[in-house]
C-alpha cells in the first residue's frame, strides 16, 4: 500500500470508529503497525486535519482538512444512500468497502442536521441475498481496466463448452440480472460481452493496450 493510500485509509478508519479510537483499533483497521499510524497522524496534522488525542489515549478526526463542507438536500441525501445502498448489495466487496467509505466521507462532512437526515433516511435497500451470481475476482478486473492491461481469461460458455481468450477489458456492465465484461475479444478481433459468472478464472498478461481504451468505448458505442 503505497503512503497517499494509507494515509486515506487511517482517514476512512477515524471517520468509521467510535472516537476517540486507539492506535491499536486503528493499525487493525489499516493493516500497519501502530507506530505507523502515529507517524501517519502526524502527517495527517500536518496535512491540516485536525485530529485531537494524543498516544495512550486515542485519537478523534475533529475537522477533515481533505474534504471541504457538503450541503446537500433531503432528496440529495436520500439518493445518495439509495444508490450506496444498491451497491453495497452487489456482492463485490472492492466496491461495498468503497461504498461504505463514500458514505463515511460524506457523513463527516455534513452539518448536524444533514447527519441526522443520513443516519434516518426513509430510503432503505435489502436484498435477501447478494444480487449477482458468484463472481470472479472483479477487483482484479476492474484494475486491468484502469490500467489499459490485457486479460488472459478462462471462459465457459451456455453449452458449457470452455475457451481461452486474451481480451482488453474496457467495461464492467451491471444489468439488472447479470454482470457483464465488455472487452475487445483479441480471438474474435471485435467486441464482445463475457457474462462474468462464466469467467472461471482471469490473469494480468503485463501487456497493455494504453491508450485506446476511450477510443475504443467510442467505436463500441457508436457501433450500437
Amino acid at each position: 500500500m503505497s503512503r497517499p493510500e494509507r494515509l486515506f485509509s487511517l482517514l476512512a478508519a477515524l471517520r468509521r470508529l467510535p472516537a476517540p479510537s486507539t492506535a491499536a483499533q486503528l493499525a487493525a483497521q489499516t493493516g500497519v503497525s501502530p507506530r505507523s499510524i502515529y507517524r501517519d497522524i502526524d502527517s495527517l496534522r500536518a496535512g491540516g486535519a485536525r485530529i485531537d488525542g494524543e498516544r495512550g489515549f486515542g485519537y478523534t478526526l475533529v475537522e477533515d482538512g481533505a474534504l471541504p463542507p457538503q450541503t446537500f438536500s433531503r432528496i440529495e441525501l436520500e439518493a445518495l444512500i439509495l444508490g450506496l445502498s444498491e451497491v453495497r448489495h452487489m456482492g463485490d466487496p472492492a466496491l461495498s468497502g468503497a461504498a461504505q467509505s463514500v458514505l463515511d466521507k460524506v457523513a463527516a462532512t455534513l452539518p448536524s442536521l444533514g447527519q441526522q437526515h443520513l443516519l434516518h433516511a426513509v430510503s432503505q435497500v435489502h436484498h435477501f441475498g447478494q444480487r449477482y451470481a458468484r463472481l470472479p475476482d472483479m477487483d482484479l478486473i476492474r484494475t486491468c481496466c484502469w490500467r489499459e492491461e490485457a486479460l488472459n481469461i478462462e471462459y465457459v460458455d451456455r453449452n458449457g463448452a470452455a475457451s481461452r481468450r486474451t481480451i482488453w477489458p474496457l467495461a464492467i456492465v451491471y444489468l439488472e440480472q447479470m454482470l457483464v465484461v465488455l472487452a475487445r475479444c483479441c480471438l474474435r478481433d471485435d467486441f464482445r460481452m463475457f457474462r462474468a459468472e462464466r469467467i472461471a478464472s482471469a490473469t494480468p498478461t503485463g501487456d497493455t493496450f494504453r491508450p485506446r481504451r476511450a477510443a475504443l468505448l467510442r467505436d463500441y458505442r457508436a457501433r450500437m
